[in-house]
């Protein structure tokens, strides 16, 4: 049951890193990294702690990208063990963190030891960037780094982000983009009355109702060979005074859309004001840009973690575009080839988060073949 992958991930799953709380994951991780070359940079921001770390100074630049940080854990009484006490069941290891996405860093972390043994003088540069604030608001995080290593110039050309990817099979699927995400809050003014006297109201939420109706049916792109057409979705409604004879003066409507490389947030931004201009309502709106979508098309990156993959598995990985996002955002700004691979994702987020045992040490030897592959004659 035991190997360097295995108990690499256990000590890292036995730390309570909560987000945006690392517990000492960092402090671990570059240990091991400081003893095989690698030069360690540390970048705090507002208590979420990040790591950058890198061997050699010539391109190409691999980086491993990841988190250390986890979800609250639920209701501990219906855990069938401590989550931060990494059991394992039935071939499973449980422990929250250990798919999203701990067994992740620690095969990064393996795949690099067993590649720099082999090949001391490799050419090119391995990387690492980590943080504790994935799982969080993501503002002090990888986007921090990211424009750190912009503004000195410092560029990647392949990054493997270990978010878990794997749908119904250890190594079915890679993710080589994300859909972007943009949040609006809109508030719709009317005029507040007695629900009798409607004549001396303006209900905002029959005003809002034909535009709520036209911003649903809009066709807002067709979406492309990677990405489903981009959707808008209302997540809260409020209005009113809680009282039954009462006309509210307005209404909150809070949505959300899950946007394609084939639309820009600022052409969602405009249509939306068309559409509520056109309906003649008083109206303002917060919006929220949390992701841009990202898109890295089928190219050497792809090539070579797929080839990995289906020489330790026998599976031919689908590329895919779904789920929420990642910060492989981020990264894209730096990056020209940002692509994400890890273990199977059923469980995470939720109680008795599990990965499977004998996948551990095989998703280190993909990481380490692509290494081969990408930083080798």
């Amino acid at each position: 049951m035991t190997s360097k992958t295995y108990d690499l991930a256990v000590d890292l799953l036995k730390r309570r890193s909560l987000t945006p709380d690392d517990a000492g994951c960092h402090d671990l991780i570059a240990a091991r990294l400081e003893k095989i070359g690698f030069h360690v940079e540390r970048h705090r921001h507002n208590g979420v702690d990040n790591l950058w770390a890198r061997r050699g100074t010539a391109a190409p630049v691999v980086c491993f990208a990841g988190h250390t940080d986890v979800v609250p854990t639920g209701p501990l009484d219906q855990w069938l063990s401590d989550p931060f006490e990494p059991t394992v069941r039935d071939g499973k290891l449980y422990a929250r963190g250990a798919a999203d996405m701990k067994t992740s860093d620690a095969a990064f972390v393996t795949a690099a030891e067993a590649f720099v043994a082999a090949h001391p003088d490799h050419a090119g540069s391995i990387a690492f960037l980590l943080t504790s604030d994935e799982e969080g608001p993501a503002t002090d995080g990888t986007v921090k780094v990211v424009e750190a290593l912009k503004a000195r110039g410092e560029l990647l050309d392949y990054c493997i982000v270990g978010e878990p990817t794997s749908a119904a099979e250890f190594g079915d699927t890679i993710k080589n983009g994300r859909r972007g995400s943009l949040s609006g809050t809109l508030r719709v003014r009317g005029v507040q009355g007695h629900i009798a006297y409607p004549h001396l109201a303006r209900n905002p939420i029959h005003l809002a109702a034909p535009a709520i109706a036209e911003l649903a049916d809009t066709m807002w792109d067709e979406g492309n060979a990677y990405f489903p057409p981009t959707t808008w979705q209302i997540s809260n409604m409020h209005g009113g005074t809680g009282a039954s004879n009462v006309i509210p003066g307005v209404v909150e409507i809070q949505f959300n859309f899950r946007f394609s490389t084939a639309s820009t947030a600022d052409g969602l931004i405009d249509a939306v004001n068309e559409i509520l201009d056109s309906h003649g309502l008083e109206y303002d709106i917060d919006w929220t840009l949390s992701g841009k979508p990202f898109l890295t098309p089928r190219g050497r990156l792809c090539e070579v973690l797929s080839e990995a993959i289906q020489e330790v598995t026998g599976l031919t990985p689908e590329l895919s575009t779904t789920g929420g996002t990642s910060d492989g955002r981020f990264i894209a700004d730096i990056c020209r080839e940002v692509v994400e691979f890890g273990p199977l994702n059923s469980s995470i987020h939720k109680l008795n988060e599990h990965v499977a045992v004998e996948n551990i040490e095989p998703l280190s030897v993909i990481y380490g073949k692509t290494l081969e592959k990408l930083l080798t004659a």
